[in-house]
């Protein structure tokens, strides 16, 4: 009101570019984890943090203002392959050890960006039909996952392999929700990549990248029309994703890490895993839902 009678319109405010370009290496960085966190989708992450719709308008027009949409991308990449090979590290050092930690953490970070990430999902309306599919791919989801959380069989790492494995970690990115790892862990591949990416084997690395890439620029451009078409069913689709693969975590990767076997692997008493898991949820909901707000409160050009 006060605006109004002054006739001053305050402009939104902008955040530093420094500092934007540091907070997008820091959401690559989180979705390279989500790459290969069991349990979490990297695409999962991307929507999260409001990366997902611009990238896969850029892959899917790549030409289209390529130089300025790939400098503002450049962090995201350079994060996402910080991320990757910093927690391939930890996964050979600790993740077998404090899985329901880590895992804990990032469900955390789901969970606080759910209030920012429904809002945009009804960002052009929100009709009776959307909500049944939210309820149905989070029902499905979570169904597939649970009955996918046994492990199935070794696969003998080779070229092929590797390239299938890219494959699915682009999988990961154009649909959210998908957990890349959870199926390299089923077919005994998990540790393998870990080890090869913490070790810079290139003969790990470049099908898997290749893989990645291809999947990707296949895909991309389904997925943007898909969203021009079909903008609140598929968000509501993605959402429903996002929501059942993140309660399907506890079953498959949590709970089983409460075991006395697991405890005694942790060195961690029942009590105090279950404590610190619960502390680690907080600290990554509270943080993600703070982030979500500055998020709102500096709006990005509209470059895309």
């Amino acid at each position: 009101m006060k605006e109004q009678e002054t006739g001053i319109v305050r402009e939104p405010k902008q955040i530093n570019p420094v500092a934007d370009w540091f907070i997008r290496l820091l959401k690559g960085a989180l979705v390279g984890i989500g790459f290969i966190l069991p349990g979490l989708s990297g695409g999962v992450l991307a929507v999260i943090f409001g990366i997902y719709d611009p990238l896969i308008r850029f892959l899917a027009n790549i030409r289209r203002k390529f130089l300025k949409n790939a400098l503002y991308f450049l962090p995201v990449a350079i994060g996402a392959a910080i991320g990757i090979v910093l927690f391939a590290v930890v996964v050979e050092k600790a993740f077998g050890k404090y899985a329901a930690l880590f895992v804990s953490l990032f469900v955390g970070f789901v969970a606080g960006t759910f209030p920012s990430l429904y809002k945009t999902a009804g960002k052009q309306g929100r009709k009776s039909s959307d909500i049944g599919i939210l309820i149905v791919t989070t029902i499905a989801i979570f169904a597939l996952m649970l009955v996918g959380g046994q492990q199935l069989t070794e696969v003998t790492p080779n070229l092929m392999v590797w390239l299938g494995s890219g494959l699915l970690m682009g999988l990961g990115l154009i649909v959210p929700g998908m957990s890349p790892s959870n199926f390299l862990i089923y077919f005994g591949l998990y540790d393998k990549m870990a080890i090869g990416i913490k070790d810079f084997d290139f003969g790990v690395i470049i099908p898997l990248i290749i893989g990645f890439i291809v999947c990707v620029l296949l895909f991309a451009k389904l997925a943007s029309w898909l969203f021009r078409k079909y903008y609140s069913g598929m968000y509501h689709f993605i959402l429903g994703m996002v929501v059942g693969s993140s309660l399907a975590i506890f079953p498959t990767v949590v709970f089983p890490a409460f075991t006395a076997e697991q405890l005694a692997v942790a060195g961690l008493s029942f009590w105090g895993a279950l404590l610190m898991s619960l502390l680690l949820f907080i600290v990554g909901t509270v943080a993600s839902w703070l982030f979500s707000k500055v998020e709102e409160k500096y709006p990005r050009e509209e470059m895309f």
